[in-house]
């Protein structure tokens, strides 16, 4: 298990209301910190071009900026932010460009718990 103790701050990015609702309340359950945005563009306003400690839950698909387009933003600024990516329809493109970019995992929407938190323990420090 991981012991956020509230301090380990996961960032994320997903325009389905019910599903960043829900993955929030997960995360606060486990005791991380959940800083939500609704859209890519919203997280690029929100950081305010400051580099953060965390990790960023991404969605792959978005209307507008993609969690693929903003990941590949973000690798191109050399933000090396670590990043878990979700979709609901995977394919092996999209695999490969999550791969490319450094992602630590692709899960599948809706996101099993024990995977989330697998993730999670790659990802942040302990």
């Amino acid at each position: 298990m991981i012991a956020a103790n509230g301090t380990t701050t996961v960032f994320l990015v997903d325009d389905d209301d019910f599903v960043r609702e829900s993955l929030a309340a997960l995360l606060d359950a486990y005791d991380f910190k959940v800083e939500a945005f609704s859209s890519g563009r919203d997280f690029l306003a929100g950081r305010n071009g400051h580099h953060r400690d965390g990790c960023l839950l991404l969605d792959i698909h978005m209307p507008g900026l993609s969690g693929l387009d903003l990941l590949k933003k973000l690798r191109a600024e050399q933000e090396a932010t670590p990043v878990i990516l979700i979709t609901g329809r995977r394919d092996r493109a999209i695999e490969e460009q999550a791969k490319a970019l450094g992602a630590i995992a692709l899960l599948d929407k809706p996101v099993p718990c024990a995977a989330l938190l697998a993730a999670l323990r790659q990802a942040l420090p302990a």
